[in-house]
Parts: structure tokens; C-alpha cells; sequence
């Protein structure tokens, strides 16, 4: 693993009053021969929004908009937006975010025409709620479809787990594929960072892990190319922990949370954000995670 040497890629702008205080929890796709970074970003108001910027290296930053891009539009989210993830399936893109009232976190999940990303055109489909009031985060949709379904990996703590779905508004089939290790450092919690990725030999899945001392990390999980629900391999340390002082320092501290990756031949380009506070890159080789 090796840490972009130009870390922290982005921070807040003390100029933009809704991104003034912490910018953090980044989604990151590829389209158009360009990184695309939907972050999480919060003001005075701490009211969380989406911004978005852009790199033509996945590394250096050279475009970044002025305000945002997704932004709370109803009750269900009158506290925030909060860690956008992001799912090209055909020509759409599908979000699937956490919308926090003030009093529960759940799953929001709004498209997008990829064309309307690259023309900076931001006009969002329908919100759909999956499980309305239910405390409900971390969700990740797979890139492909399964018998027809779309599958999504979600969070009901302290648990990953799967469902499908017809339609994006009704999941069923509701199971736990993986849970956290006692004794590990991936004892208390865990949850899907950003999609699934497609690799010959199965569905890769970074996840984070929490800790008793509440020590957020990432780690690598497979699972079966054709049963998704099916877990084979889950690292025994993980790939990615606080360590830098942007890392340990900020409004929570201890603190690498992903919420996407793009793999580029067989390096691994990890989008995360330190301490809640600012949003760094690391970069793996495939065959070093799955040695781990």
C-alpha cells in the first residue's frame, strides 16, 4: 500500500460556507477518461451535502465545482446527505447514500445519466428511501445484474448484509454475509465501502472494520463471482489504518473510511477519508490484498 505523497487531495474551503469545515468520505468512478469524486462535505451549519471534483490521474485534482452537486431536499434528510456511493449500471449512474433526519440514519438511493456527469448537468432521478425508518447505512449496489436483480450489500449494525431487488425500491431476501471477529481488529462492526469490483476469481469488497476503541480501518474481503452472497476470503490484518496525522487528527479521530476504489489494470486507487476531516488516495496491489 502506498499513501499519495500529495495527501490530504482535498479540503475544505473555509470560503465555501457549506463545505467550511470537513470535506471527507469520497465515491470515486471513472468515466470519460477521468476520476470522478463525489465527496461528503460539511459547513457551520453541519448539514452534510455532496460536492463533486475531478483528476485526469486519479491523483492530482484539477477540477472542482463551487457548490454542490446533491443536497438535502425533505424531511428525510434534513440533516444531511452523508457518504455517497456510486454504481455504473448501463448508461446510469445509481447513488446510494445515507439520509439522516437528526434522529435515524438510512438509505437513500437517486440516479444519474452518465452524460449528465460529464456535461455537469445535475439533474437527479426520484429519492428512494429502501427501508424508511430503519437504521440502515453503509449500502453498495453490484455493478451487475443478478437473474435479473439488482443486488445491494447494506449495513444493519454490527452486520454486512445482502438483498435484491426488482426496482431499486423494494429489497428482499434480506441475509447477513458477514459480521464482525471478536479479538480482531474488526471486532465491533463492519460495513461495505464502496461497490463490489469484478475480478476473475470473484467480487472484491473493501470494507471497514471498527474496533472497541472505536479505530476505523479497511480491509478486503472476495466473494463468489456467480454467489455474491457467498464470502471466501476476508484479510486477516487490515490494508489500510490510521497512521498519518490527517488520519488521527480531526472531527473524529482514529479514523480511514472508503467509499470507493478503481482499479486500473492491477492497481487499486482507494479514495478515503481521514479523521472525517479531509479525503486522501492510497494505492494497492491486487496481489498484495489478496496475500494479506
Amino acid at each position: 500500500m502506498v499513501r499519495f505523497v500529495g495527501n490530504p487531495i482535498l479540503r475544505p474551503i473555509k470560503e465555501h460556507v457549506w463545505e467550511s469545515r470537513y470535506v471527507f468520505n469520497s465515491a470515486m468512478v471513472m468515466l470519460g477518461g477521468r476520476f470522478h469524486f463525489f465527496y461528503r462535505a460539511m459547513g457551520d451549519d453541519m448539514v452534510s451535502r455532496i460536492g463533486y471534483a475531478s483528476s485526469k490521474d486519479g491523483y492530482h485534482v484539477d477540477e472542482r465545482l463551487p457548490y454542490p452537486v446533491f443536497e438535502p431536499e425533505n424531511y428525510y434528510e434534513t440533516k444531511g446527505c452523508e457518504d455517497p456511493r456510486l454504481t455504473i449500471i448501463g448508461d446510469q449512474c445509481i447513488m446510494t447514500y445515507t439520509a439522516y433526519d437528526g434522529d435515524i440514519f438510512q438509505i437513500g438511493i437517486s440516479r444519474i445519466p452518465i452524460d449528465f456527469i460529464l456535461k455537469k448537468k445535475w439533474e437527479w432521478g426520484e429519492r428512494i428511501y429502501p427501508f424508511p425508518k430503519q437504521k440502515n447505512k453503509n449500502a453498495v449496489l453490484f455493478p451487475n445484474l443478478f437473474n435479473g436483480k439488482y443486488v445491494m450489500f447494506h449495513r444493519l449494525e454490527p452486520d454486512i448484509c445482502i438483498a435484491n431487488s426488482d426496482n431499486l425500491r423494494d429489497w428482499e431476501n434480506s441475509k447477513k454475509v458477514m459480521s464482525p471477529r471478536p479479538g480482531y481488529w474488526d471486532c465491533v462492526k463492519v460495513g461495505a465501502a464502496g461497490p463490489p469490483i469484478e475480478l476473475d476469481i470473484g467480487w472484491l469488497l473493501v470494507y471497514h472494520g471498527v474496533d472497541k476503541d472505536r479505530i476505523y480501518r479497511l480491509g478486503a474481503a472476495l466473494f463468489s463471482k456467480d454467489k455474491p452472497h457467498e464470502l471466501l476470503y476476508r484479510s486477516e490484518e487490515p490494508i489500510l489504518e490510521p497512521n498519518e496525522e490527517y488520519e488521527i487528527f480531526g472531527l473524529v479521530p482514529n479514523v480511514v473510511f472508503s467509499c470507493g476504489s478503481v482499479l486500473v489494470n492491477d492497481n487499486l486507487i482507494c479514495s478515503y477519508g481521514g479523521a472525517d476531516t479531509v479525503v486522501g488516495i492510497a494505492t494497492f496491489k491486487l496481489n498484495e490484498i489478496l496475500n494479506n
